[in-house]
């Protein structure tokens, strides 16, 4: 059996600080901060079209190398954007001891909308690599390692500045055919028939939230609760750990609806370039800013899910399928997240999937198999893995992919 290739490397400030290199930004204790020299920078948002002078920092990771061909790098980070702040992430690929490519942007981000627009950056595609929404996809250029850079940025008239806490990228190859499981490289546990860590039988005790309850309400962010699945997969998560949104942080949702709390998330989460709440790393920077770790990263195989269970952490995966291509789950998608929250004990998954008509009908159990060659060949493996510090991940395989 053939393993695939999948990489995950995060660089966690201040400790990592001196890994790169740093330019107007000091350590603090919340993570990477604007230092007393920062530089500056004029940005116009091109959804608003209001320009601003910004003061402005940028740490650059150093060279991470692979022992593979990367085709796709996603990024994921954790910081505090204040009022008035954001950041700005940017990827480039490697071979050998050059650059292979040049820097792409990978997102503006900010936790509110008080200084730009949320948004991917469209438009970015070359005869080397192109740019995806959320993910760099390479196209003809060779790499085998890569490098990050992000900028930190605060308006001049803002009362605080912006923290980076996290930055890390999943590097990876397309997944093999998926009739064949993928998982050699797991190690125990990771064939069909194996119980990876204890997790059959086990179903965690995640709350079910209904996005179609949405259906009729608020239409802003991307049309409402019939696209809304992946805020309201994550506040399902936020809330099984006990740290969603306090009622003050979304008493601006009037009418406040079925779910007030999943209006906030998807407002939070929106991407204004692509028009849409499922941008995979605005969603767990969101995630992070109710106290909680998150990133994203790829699996190989439901094995590797398993472990994860096992240990009492719930997955956001993201799956495509037709109707009747996984027996329970009639509808079409070109992309859909549900919750991860058991296995039978026969190894089926036990999902939380949000596209149901109300909250009861939320649980479904689906076959192994066709459910996982969805979420393979419909996003490579994604997940996002949100958890508190004080919850441990599972030990990761030998090439660590978390």
């Amino acid at each position: 059996m053939t393993g695939r290739d999948i990489a995950y490397r995060r660089f966690c400030f201040p400790a990592d600080r001196n890994m790169g290199r740093a330019d107007g930004l000091a350590a603090g204790p919340d993570g990477l901060a604007l230092d007393g020299a920062p530089g500056r920078l004029t940005h116009t948002d091109p959804h608003s079209g209001t320009t601003a002078e910004y003061a402005a920092g940028t740490w650059t990771s150093p060279v991470t190398p692979l022992d593979f061909t990367a085709v796709e790098l996603v990024p994921s980070w954790t910081a505090h954007t204040p009022a008035g702040c954001w950041l700005r992430v940017e990827l480039r690929g490697w071979a050998g001891d050059a650059a292979s490519t040049g820097w792409y942007e990978l997102g503006h981000w900010a936790a509110d909308d008080s200084a730009v627009h949320r948004a991917s950056v469209p438009g970015q595609a070359d005869d080397r690599a192109r740019v995806a929404a959320d993910t760099l996809r390479v196209t003809g250029a060779t790499v085998t390692g890569w490098q990050v850079r992000v900028t930190l940025l605060r308006r001049l008239d803002a009362a605080d500045g912006p923290a980076l806490r996290t930055i890390g990228v999943v590097a990876s190859t397309d997944p093999p055919d998926v009739g064949h499981r993928a998982g050699a490289r797991t190690g125990a546990g990771a064939e069909a028939g194996a119980d990876a860590g204890g997790a059959r039988g086990r179903v965690l005790d995640v709350p079910r939230y209904a996005q179609r309850l949405h259906a009729t309400g608020e239409t802003r962010w991307g049309g409402g609760g019939d696209s809304w699945c992946s805020p309201t997969c994550v506040s399902m998560v936020l809330d099984f750990w006990g740290a969603g949104p306090t009622p003050d942080r979304y008493a601006w949702v009037t009418p406040p609806g079925p779910r007030p709390r999943v209006v906030h998330a998807a407002r939070h989460c929106y991407d204004h370039a692509y028009a849409g709440a499922g941008n995979w790393p605005f969603n767990t920077a969101y995630a992070a800013t109710h106290g909680v770790d998150a990133f994203v990263t790829r699996l190989r195989s439901l094995a590797e899910a398993e472990l994860f269970v096992a240990a009492g952490i719930p997955l956001i995966v993201s799956a495509a399928f037709t109707a009747g291509q996984v027996p329970g789950l009639d509808y079409d998608t070109r992309g859909h997240l549900t919750v991860l929250v058991g296995f039978t004990a026969d190894g089926d998954p036990v999902l939380n999937d949000p596209y149901a008509p109300d909250d009861e009908r939320v649980r479904r159990t689906v076959p192994r198999a066709p459910f996982e060659s969805a979420w393979q060949a419909g996003s490579g493996g994604i997940v996002y893995v949100l958890r508190p510090e004080s919850t441990p991940l599972p030990p990761p395989p030998a090439q660590a992919n978390w």
